[in-house]
């Protein structure tokens, strides 16, 4: 059975009503699942019951398709959404095998690390490109995206593109009727990339009289609601056995999870004060870009808005940026 029998929400943290009622009702130990904030939330918990000098231990149990926890080496549910996600690219990649000048666009969550597309893309191996947040890109002028599209249509006749949700929001938030909001946690609202694009891509080749046939999956709740595979099924049973040992042995603020193989258990404190996102440097990244084929679309300046983690210039591999000049793709006018 896919989603919880818990219940999920955002927001609603009330510190000293929850430490209350477990005082009332006699609880002394807490389990708390989910994601990065959730964590936050699970040692604001266990500094504020070590406070009260309460005798309750407080655990955290990694739950997030994102996969962005650090220290671990995967949280519970990666392996299922990936799993999920290349259902849906094998999908857009069939959609636009059948008419000519295909784009098939799909949009897969992940608002600040692009682990999903990048795996489920190398999963499926029908993607000819993949971005992500860690990475910015330009869309027009030589080097582009839709340069690179182009080329695609001309050799093979469609293209698969393969965006992560928090990819690209600096183009999305400079838009005319962007207005920044936030969620119940307090985290920035993303806009639609995959929509944006989708427009942007359409848009640009119909006004070089070229006809493209667009597609745009986003399987967003199709990817976190289903059940969890066998992988994730037994990976959660080794999450419960190493959270449930560790607060019988007595300890408290800390997050288990595997680290190189090996499960640990980690203070919370550590798990807060870092994000985990793809690192470019890494093999992985290397092996997505040998599998799509895609080029460098990182911009020889930083675009207005992009909160990624490093820039590389096209010329060798270092933080340095220069300048480029936008001349377009083949056909359009500078």
């Amino acid at each position: 059975m896919g989603g919880t029998v818990l219940g999920s929400s955002r927001g609603g943290f009330d510190l000293n009503r929850i430490v209350d009622s477990i005082v009332q009702n006699g609880v002394n130990q807490v389990y708390v699942i989910g994601g990065d904030g959730t964590v936050r939330g699970a040692a604001t918990l266990s500094e504020e019951c070590r406070r009260r000098k309460l005798q309750v231990t407080v655990a955290s149990i990694p739950k997030t398709i994102d996969n962005d926890i650090p220290i671990i080496d995967k949280s519970f549910g990666f392996d299922t959404a990936v799993q999920e996600a290349s259902k849906a690219i094998d999908a857009a990649h069939t959609e636009v095998s059948c008419f000519p000048n295909g784009v098939g666009i799909v949009k897969l969550m992940g608002r600040n690390s692009g682990f999903i597309a990048l795996h489920a893309s190398l999963s499926s191996r029908e993607v000819d490109c993949c971005l992500i947040p860690e990475v910015p890109f330009v869309i027009h002028g030589r080097g582009g995206l839709i340069e690179y599209i182009h080329k695609c249509l001309i050799e093979r006749g469609k293209m698969v593109l393969v965006v992560a949700e928090g990819a690209g929001q600096e183009y999305v938030r400079n838009h005319h009727d962007w207005i920044d909001q936030l969620d119940a946690s307090g985290n920035k609202k993303l806009g639609d990339i995959g929509h944006f694009l989708y427009q942007e891509i359409e848009s640009t080749f119909k006004k070089q009289g070229i006809e493209v046939s667009m597609k745009y999956i986003d399987p967003t709740y199709m990817i976190r609601a289903v059940a969890s595979n066998a992988s994730d099924n037994i990976y959660c049973t080794l999450l419960a056995h190493s959270a449930v040992h560790g607060s019988f042995a007595g300890y408290t603020g800390f997050t288990v999870g595997p680290i190189h193989g090996r499960h640990a258990y980690i203070p919370m404190t550590e798990i807060v004060t870092a994000q985990k996102q793809v690192d470019l440097r890494d093999r992985m990244w290397s092996r997505l870009v040998n599998s799509t084929g895609q080029p460098d679309f990182s911009p020889r300046d930083i675009p207005k808005g992009f909160q990624g983690p490093c820039i590389y210039s096209r010329e060798e591999e270092s933080f340095e940026t220069t300048k480029t000049v936008d001349k377009g793709f083949p056909g359009e006018t500078p």
